[in-house]
């Protein structure tokens, strides 16, 4: 198979999982193209693991298929696994190991490993190569974790929560720095976020996840584009929520009411001109914001 034709890195299809009598995925169905930086969104629970170690073919599919550059990270792992940087959450690393010998113990496993990008990358993230891993604070050991993730320039880039608890110059680093240089050399990078807000400044596609299904998928630009934020007034105060065209959350209460909608802004417009009312302020919603209201909870 020529896998350097395959437009989507990641292609899953009708996946669902069930443990024990919890559904943690429901028939999910996304694409991950090449070269692309794809933010998988959610809150705790959501299935976003659970989805992950079926891409890395740690969980085999129960029901629908997964395919990463064209193979089955099950049945074919050593096509697979060789070609993914991966960042786990939890950042297992051998406490007992100083940096530098993390990065030669590492080097073994990968043929393609570039020990002067690696350098590189350590003097970027300001590790000491003598600090024994278990003295690491929170932020360096995500940074050794990036590291030995990225050194042998793997095709994909797979990180699970990599900002989790982390302050926000490291957050920087991770999401901006490092992600954007993947993607920008026809790599892939691949993450999974709760934290909206960073999703928005990095992705090219975004995936929302709620209670193990995926409630929108597309490209940023595109799922900002279709989502308006509007505020409008009445000159006498509601008792109903008032109507809107392709409303997915209305809030507010007497004059003022505030509707985020999918759709045609126009149409949105003309319905609450309909509904008597007058829109006062008319912009686009953060990723954080439509989240919200498709999944109708905070997402944290």
């Amino acid at each position: 198979m020529n896998t350097t034709s395959i437009t989507s890195i990641i292609e899953v299809s009708g996946l669902s999982r069930k443990f024990d009598s919890k559904l943690a995925l429901n028939n999910i169905t996304l694409k991950v193209p090449r070269g692309r930086v794809f933010g998988l969104v959610g809150g705790n629970g959501a299935g976003k693991t659970t989805l992950i170690k079926h891409i890395l073919g740690l969980l085999k599919a129960e029901t629908g298929s997964v395919r990463v550059f064209g193979f089955d990270p099950v049945a074919d792992p050593v096509k697979v696994l060789g070609r993914i940087g991966y960042l786990s959450e939890n950042r297992d690393l051998p406490a007992w190991m100083r940096v530098d010998e993390l990065l030669r113990y590492t080097q073994a496993f990968y043929p393609k490993w570039d020990m002067a990008f690696a350098e590189e990358l350590r003097h970027q993230f300001g590790l000491d190569p003598s600090a024994k891993i278990k003295n690491l604070s929170r932020g360096e050991n995500a940074k050794a974790g990036l590291l030995i993730a990225l050194a042998y320039r793997p095709e994909l880039l797979l990180l699970d929560e990599p900002s989790s608890g982390l302050d926000p110059v490291v957050r920087r680093d991770i999401l901006e720095a490092i992600l954007r240089t993947v993607a920008d050399e026809g790599r892939t990078a691949f993450f999974s976020s709760h934290l909206l807000d960073e999703v928005e400044r990095v992705a090219d596609d975004v995936a929302m996840m709620f209670a193990g299904q995926v409630v929108l998928s597309g490209t940023l630009d595109d799922i900002k584009e279709n989502h308006h934020r509007l505020i409008f007034r009445f000159d006498a105060p509601q008792s109903i929520t008032p109507q809107v065209p392709g409303a997915l959350s209305i809030a507010g209460s007497g004059n003022e009411w505030t509707v985020i909608c999918n759709g045609s802004r126009q149409a949105a417009i003309a319905g609450v001109a309909r509904a008597g009312g007058r829109v006062v302020a008319d912009d686009t919603p953060s990723l954080d914001e439509i989240f919200v209201a498709r999944a109708g909870t905070k997402h944290i």
